[in-house]
């Protein structure tokens, strides 16, 4: 009997009712547009800061769900570059955070081109540009050989492991990654695209062909899928920000679908929902763009330097702490009589107001209406 879908002689044919999802797939297709249309009225430069946030985020909360977490400020330098835009305080990125900011914009920016398997021979080789998981050493920019086992997705501690899943023999990657990337790119299939972004996020990780990296890799192509379905390579949501809030019944609902039958209609219901909820999630993303848009429409007359206009854009974006002139000179590395002259002129402007307490503890905080 098989224990997994890959086993059953009718896989790779999934199949799904289509009455069950009808409903829910229509409200996500409205939400979809609202959201895009929204984002068209902002005007190119809140898209492109919205996007910046929403690309950011991705593959921070990608990484997360596979327990790694990368430098914020890596990631967003480096995303901001890649896209062209002028940001103040960028940092230089590690070799393993451009390798990801690399894979996800290609998913993404480049939607149009085809999956191929040098494509994805190069976004694996992107997100390892050591070779090495953590310590372990593995098979980059090439399918796995499983030369140490079969591919397990376990969990638990050594010796007490529970296996949820195991992935097909290596010897079928060719055949069955020759059958993913057929479908995956072809245009005349008429199912809705959101559907086979689902779909594509499935299967993908069902035949799990590489030595590690397959969840981020599938996440990125759901993300070229979606991005093919808008035709559109700007991002305003994301599908791995609420994956990573979900993760324990993204992880459950993945191994039920993995060990029942071709039937993935679950799995699309659950795809669907988590989908609309990244469209409510956004709202904060969007939030926090418009909040700093204001702002400085508000200020547009008043003489801001780029260390200002940086600090003044921490604070808008949720500031740790108080702000002082020390902190203010260490995260723009000038004197403190330079940082004391800034914040003063902030003060005298209007965008900053003295806090209550003073003396050693002085601190300021922003003035917004």
């Amino acid at each position: 009997m098989a224990a997994y879908i890959h086993q059953r002689p009718e896989w790779p044919h999934l199949q799904w009712d289509q009455e069950a999802i009808v409903e829910r797939l229509g409200s996500i297709r409205h939400q979809q547009g609202r959201l895009l249309g929204r984002m068209e009225s902002l005007g190119f430069n809140l898209q492109r800061e919205a996007e910046l946030e929403t690309l950011t985020l991705d593959v921070l909360k990608s990484s997360e769900i596979e327990g790694e977490k990368l430098p914020a400020d890596q990631v967003r330098s480096s995303i901001a570059r890649r896209l062209g835009m002028d940001t103040v305080g960028t940092v230089p990125a590690e070799r393993d955070v451009e390798g990801i900011v690399e894979m996800m914009l290609d998913a993404t920016q480049n939607f149009a081109q085809p999956l191929s398997e040098d494509r994805l021979f190069g976004w694996h080789a992107a997100l390892f540009p050591t070779g090495r998981s953590g310590m372990r050493k593995i098979i980059v920019g090439s399918w796995r050989d499983d030369a140490k086992g079969p591919m397990q997705v376990v969990s638990g501690p050594v010796g007490k492991e529970q296996v949820h899943y195991e992935a097909p023999a290596a010897a079928l990657l060719p055949e069955e990654m020759s059958a993913f990337l057929t479908w995956a790119n072809d245009g005349a299939d008429k199912t809705d695209p959101v559907l086979r972004a689902a779909l594509a996020h499935l299967w993908f990780v069902t035949i799990h062909p590489f030595d590690d990296g397959n969840g981020r890799i599938a996440r990125a192509i759901a993300d070229w899928a979606m991005a093919r379905s808008e035709k559109s390579p700007q991002r305003f949501y994301s599908m791995s920000a609420q994956i990573h809030l979900e993760r324990n019944d993204y992880y459950d609902i993945l191994e039920q679908t993995q060990k029942g039958s071709l039937d993935v209609t679950r799995w699309m219901e659950w795809f669907l929902g988590c989908l609309g909820r990244a469209f409510v999630g956004t709202e904060i993303t969007l939030h926090a763009v418009l909040r700093k848009a204001r702002f400085w429409e508000r200020h547009a007359r008043v003489p801001v330097n780029d260390r200002q206009r940086d600090v003044v854009n921490r604070l808008l974006d949720g500031f740790e702490g108080k702000l002082t002139t020390t902190k203010w000179a260490k995260l723009e590395k000038c004197s403190h009589d330079t940082a004391l002259r800034d914040i003063q002129a902030l003060v005298e402007h209007g965008l900053l107001t003295k806090d209550a307490s003073g003396g050693r503890s002085t601190s300021y905080s922003l003035v917004e209406s």
